[in-house]
């Protein structure tokens, strides 16, 4: 009887698994990199070493950030450059706006932590073969401050996903 319970329990935490895997098909590339006490110095790099299997299809990649209550500004500026296979490197400065115009936090979640999820680069084809290197760098600064935000505070996680784009 405890065996038949057992299989059964089994079976089912599989067939969860398997639903949670195919729930999502489209992703290729889901990784976080945790902030250190949620300070993010200006000069640290985060490094997402994505391998390309694919050089036909087109993806979407996102940088998803998680925040806490303690980021004090309503944007957030990142400095992202990617790397080819060949050496070959794209560098851009962007910019997201982390709250509305009433200051009310963007991004889902339902306690302090807050998930965005930014669009960086859409509908791209990976054409090299080899991996690609990402790396995001905070440059966040106050409007009258050179230097940036040292450290930045209320930073949680950083990440890079990427995802075949739906036909």
């Amino acid at each position: 009887m405890q065996t038949i319970l057992k299989i059964r329990k089994q079976l089912s935490s599989i067939i969860i698994a398997l639903l949670l895997i195919s729930c999502n098909s489209n992703m290729v590339f889901d990784q976080y990199q945790s902030i250190d006490n949620h300070e993010w110095p200006s000069g640290a790099k985060l490094d997402f070493i994505v391998p390309n299997l694919d050089t036909i299809s087109s993806k979407n990649v996102f940088i998803n950030i998680r925040n806490n209550k303690d980021y004090e500004f309503s944007s957030l500026f990142l400095i992202t450059k990617i790397e080819f296979p060949s050496g070959f490197q794209v560098v851009d400065t962007l910019e997201y706006e982390m709250t509305d115009a009433s200051g009310k936090w963007l991004g889902s979640g339902f306690t302090d932590i807050k998930e965005n999820k930014l669009f960086y680069k859409e509908n791209v084809v990976f054409s090299e073969k080899g991996d690609y290197k990402f790396m995001i760098q905070q440059a966040t600064r106050s409007i009258q401050d050179i230097e940036g935000k040292e450290p930045l505070k209320g930073i949680t996680d950083v990440g890079l996903s990427i995802e075949k784009v739906k036909k």
